[in-house]
Parts: structure tokens; C-alpha cells; sequence
């Protein structure tokens, strides 16, 4: 069968929860039988990165303006015209702001499947108006598409109780089991030393809770590690720029910017604590990431991170900095235990496995062709 996929940047190393979500599973479908190709925005393809395929899967780099307001729409636009073009079986559109566009691909024969990353006009960067629109991209995306995932129980959850329908089928995002990094070369550009960071990874937007992290983080007298923030904002904006100005206050925190697959693997292995202090997420990879890799975790208590089975004292009440500075202190010399490595693990490869993933991906399209 013959899938497109639409409303990812493209792949590899871009930064990105769905991009991040693509890029593990549809090389995978390939090796499944399914013919997959990548409708790319190309602001976030430099030209020399162009690539035709990688692992199997197929690119189409498609030209969008590189704007927070209009470039997903745009894009989805020329997209869906591209697909009309070359006929595939499915066209998969990922979160709701593209799924705006799904009634047009109805229109024009295609069959959809929407995967629902998250309510993303929960977010805080988005005025009404966006807000709006992206509210209508769910609506219209679960009213029309031929078969919706949702990422995780509590999105599903979500859907059937606002739309009454049966067509959600719950597949999460995954995480593989990683090799460990012997590499040094990041930590020494950054002056840190394994096992004397704590760690986060996310983009700079207000409900990632990086403002909660520095200034909780602030509170510690004398820690006697660092803080290191990894990632950067899409679209440079007022909060972006504010959150950078604030960690240049404090010399012990590190802002690496944007990292590749084997930098960050540098940072998940040598670091002593990794914190999630979102007020919103669909379902966190960068916190899969970190359990894959035996980190010891703190995360704020919301409906994403809840459904990953954690032990109670692993939780904070989002945006509560006295309970985060203490919690830091209390958990940085805390290792996990045994039992915790092994709970982890399990969890991962019972409920997260990439391979399992795909597998109930692809019995998607095949029960929307009828096959």
C-alpha cells in the first residue's frame, strides 16, 4: 500500500515530538511492505540534506514560508494538491492544525487516517483566533478522517467523549532501547562532567514549564551540579527570547541549543536526573527517552505523564517551584533501584515498543482499504 504522510517537518534530526514520532515508525512500515513517502516542509530541509530517501522512506520536499501562523497550512495546501497528483492508498496527517485540510482530501477521493498528537489549543503560544482554527482542525479532522490514533489513552478518552464515535484506535509514541554514548566531546564543550547535570530537552514554549525548571532550579544554594537545557524554539518569539535571558543569569545553566541524535545520546547517558516540568504534553517522548536510557526522572503531575506508570514520589504539581527545588534536591542523589530499572524496562518493551507500533499502524490502513 501507498502512504503519504503529511504535517511532520520531515526527518532525521529535526527537532520535534511527531517529527520525532515519523521518523521511528515509518521505516519500520517500509520493512511491513507499506510504500511510504514524506511530504517535507522544506524551510527545515537545508538544501544540501535534500535527500530522496532515508531507511526506505521516500521525501517530497514541499516549499512552505517558514511562519508559526501560516506555514502548516500552507503546506498541508500544497500537500494535499501533491497527493491528489500521485493517488496513494492513504494520506496520514499528523496533529490537528493539518487535519484542518482533511474535508478537502475527502473531497478529492483520498482516504485519511488523522493521528492526534495532543490538544495543541491548550497551548499557551496561541492567540484565540489560532486557537479557533485549531479547535476546528479537530473537529473537522475526526468528523471526516476514515480512521483517527490517538497517541495516548487520555487523548481517546478525550475524543469520544466530545464526538461520540468508535473510529480511535490508542497507539502511542515508542522509544528504542538505546545504546549507550562513550562519547565525550559535548560535555567537554559545555565544561560538565558525567553524573553532575540534571537535564531537560524540549522546545522554548511557556507549557514546556522551562521558566518553572530555572527558577526552581535557582532556589538550590550551592547544588553542586548544573542545570543543562537541550533544544531551542521553532520560531524565535517573546518567551523564547526571555527564557535564554534568564538562564544567563545563572552561570550553572547550560543552553546547548538544538542537538542531533548522537548528541543527545551524550547527554541522556551522563546525566544524573532528567525533569519534564510541562503543564501540557500529548504523550512525552523525551521522557521514554530518558527511562530507556535508566535515568532517574521527576515530572509534573498531568494526565500525559500519569499514564506512564512512575512511583508516586517521581511527581510534582506543575509549576509549584518550592516542591520542584526540593524534589531536585531530594532525588539528585537518589539512583534508581533495581526493581525501578526493571519496571522501567518492562514498561517500555511491553507498551512502547516501536515494532508493536507499527504493526497496529499498519493494521489501520489495511482495515480502512478493507483488506
Amino acid at each position: 500500500m501507498r502512504v503519504f504522510v503529511l504535517g511532520t517537518r520531515g526527518f532525521p534530526d529535526i527537532q520535534g515530538g511527531i517529527e520525532k514520532h515519523c521518523e521511528k515508525i515509518y521505516p519500520r512500515l517500509v520493512k511491513l511492505g507499506c510504500h511510504i513517502t514524506v511530504l517535507t516542509r522544506t524551510p527545515y530541509i537545508p538544501r544540501n540534506r535534500r535527500i530522496l530517501e532515508n531507511q526506505g522512506v521516500r521525501f517530497i520536499h514541499v516549499w512552505t514560508p517558514r511562519s508559526k501562523y501560516v506555514e502548516a497550512i500552507i503546506h498541508t495546501f500544497l500537500g494535499i494538491i501533491v497527493a491528489r497528483i500521485k493517488s496513494p492508498n492513504i494520506v496520514h496527517f499528523h496533529a490537528v492544525g493539518p487535519s484542518l485540510f482533511i474535508p478537502l482530501a475527502k473531497l478529492l477521493g483520498l482516504r485519511v487516517v488523522m493521528t492526534h498528537h495532543g490538544p495543541d489549543y491548550l497551548r499557551v503560544k496561541w492567540g484565540w483566533f489560532a486557537k479557533f482554527i485549531l479547535r476546528l482542525g479537530e473537529f473537522l479532522g475526526v468528523t471526516f478522517a476514515d480512521h483517527i490514533i490517538a497517541v495516548s489513552k487520555t487523548i481517546k478518552a478525550l475524543l469520544k467523549h466530545k464526538y461520540r464515535i468508535g473510529r480511535i484506535e490508542y497507539i502511542p509514541n515508542g522509544v528504542d532501547i538505546p545504546e549507550r554514548s562513550t562519547n565525550s566531546k559535548m560535555l567537554a564543550k559545555f565544561d560538565l562532567k558525567p553524573q553532575k547535570f540534571i537535564f531537560t530537552a524540549c522546545r522554548f514554549v511557556p507549557e514546556k514549564g522551562l521558566h518553572d525548571l530555572i527558577t526552581a532550579y535557582s532556589k538550590l544554594t550551592n547544588p553542586g551540579f548544573k542545570l543543562v537545557i537541550a533544544g531551542d524554539a521553532d520560531h524565535e518569539t517573546a518567551y523564547s527570547r526571555k527564557i535564554k535571558e534568564f538562564a544567563a543569569q545563572n552561570k550553572d545553566v547550560v543552553m546547548t541549543g538544538f542537538l542531533n541524535r548522537t548528541q543527545l545520546s551524550e547527554f541522556y547517558t551522563n546525566a544524573k536526573l532528567f525533569i519534564l516540568p510541562s503543564y501540557y504534553e500529548g504523550l512525552p517522548i523525551t521522557l521514554l527517552e530518558a527511562m530507556s536510557y535508566d535515568i532517574p526522572v521527576l515530572v509534573s503531575d498531568i494526565p500525559a505523564t500519569r499514564e506512564i506508570p512512575l512511583p508516586e514520589y517521581r511527581y510534582f504539581s506543575a509549576s509549584d517551584t518550592v516542591l520542584l527545588a526540593k524534589k531536585i534536591s531530594e532525588l539528585f542523589n537518589h539512583p534508581l533501584s533495581k526493581k525501578e530499572v526493571a519496571a522501567n524496562r518492562k514498561t517500555i518493551s511491553k507498551n512502547y515498543n516501536w515494532l508493536i507500533i507499527a504493526q497496529k499502524t499498519c493494521a489501520v490502513y489495511r482495515q480502512v482499504l478493507g483488506l
